[in-house]
């Protein structure tokens, strides 16, 4: 699928070139030789401390992703260059051997896919995920894994080897047309219910992430999603409101103006309202959360069809780090087992 080039202007970048006939984009990897693969979050937020990202950039291409302000900080575009021009890290799979042999190192929850998807198309080929979960299946560390991949199933016995792992899908669209105007380079929903089946036939815990919700746009399949994921086995449900930071908003405006034309306005209302009269809100504690009377019962519909269709309401179980001094004798020992 070729694109034409067409980023917003970098907040990072002294110039800025417009194109009246723009060149085609072409997709092109850059390999990336960072000395280290976690990365520490300290977002309140969020219930994982530690992630891991083979990838930067994302060849799926959803027109409201909150990652791609990221890519600007490589001297790259949040549009077009997020899609086309991926960053891999070759020596990731060697880089989490080494953190997780550390004598202090105790255990802790890896999760894939915090910023990026790690089972994006080039993982068929470059396989940097799959070597990454050997890693954590040999070290018994557990991870979770966000994707809206169906490659994921691929891994599906190698991930049942892994203790306490979990595996969230993300489906935001469930009618396959509109999910392709602004995920065009994400699989249809009916994969990802398949995929959910196939991990789940691998004793798998799965979730299903309804996210992002775009008010005026999605949430009207929120009934039908729900469905069809507990038909598939899914566990648990999640519902995340769409996040549109920085450049992000332009992207998603445009993809709605020209794909949702009928629609746009009354969508971009709507999230307006959602975040209190802005496009975007950025504060711990309330950027996961939405405003207002129509958001309420939007939250209400999905609790009500998630209790209905018989989904665990709680959290997802995160397992709780291994004490360091078990680790320590572990290595005095010369074991690795154990946890």
């Amino acid at each position: 699928m070729i694109r034409h080039v067409a980023n917003p202007r970098s907040r990072f970048a002294q110039a800025h070139t417009e194109h009246d006939d723009p060149p085609p984009a072409d997709l092109l990897l850059y390999e990336d030789h960072s000395r280290e693969i976690l990365s520490r979050n300290d977002s309140p937020d969020l219930h994982f401390r530690w992630s891991v990202n083979p990838y930067r950039g994302c060849f799926h291409g959803c027109t409201y992703c909150y990652a791609r302000p990221s890519h600007e900080y490589l001297g790259f575009g949040a549009g077009t260059d997020f899609e086309r021009k991926l960053v891999y890290k070759p020596r990731a799979a060697e880089l989490l051997a080494d953190a997780l042999a550390r004598p202090d190192w105790c255990r802790e929850l890896i999760l894939f896919s915090g910023n990026t998807d790690c089972y994006q198309p080039i993982e068929s080929r470059l396989r940097l995920t799959r070597a990454c979960l050997e890693v954590c299946s040999t070290a018994r560390n557990p991870v979770g894994i966000i994707t809206k991949s169906a490659l994921v199933s691929r891994d599906a016995g190698l991930i049942a080897s892994i203790p306490h792992a979990t595996v969230a899908i993300s489906i935001p669209f469930h009618d396959a047309e509109t999910c392709r105007d602004i995920e065009p380079g994400a699989p249809p929903p009916a994969r990802r219910y398949a995929t959910i089946a196939a991990l789940v036939r691998h004793g798998i815990p799965v979730s299903v992430n309804i996210a992002p919700v775009i008010p005026g746009l999605t949430d009207r399949d929120i009934p039908a999603i729900l469905r069809n994921a507990r038909e598939a086995g899914a566990r648990h449900a999640r519902l995340l409101p769409v996040r549109l930071p920085g450049p992000v908003e332009a992207l998603f405006r445009e993809a709605l103006e020209s794909r949702q034309p009928l629609r746009a306005k009354g969508i971009l209302d709507r999230i307006r309202r959602l975040r209190g009269g802005a496009m975007n809100d950025t504060r711990f504690g309330s950027r996961f959360e939405g405003q207002g009377p129509e958001w309420a019962a939007t939250l209400a519909l999905f609790r009500a069809l998630r209790a209905k269709l018989g989904f665990d309401e709680s959290a997802p179980t995160v397992p709780a780090p291994e004490p360091r001094q078990a680790r320590l004798f572990a290595g005095l020992s010369g074991g690795r087992e154990g946890g």
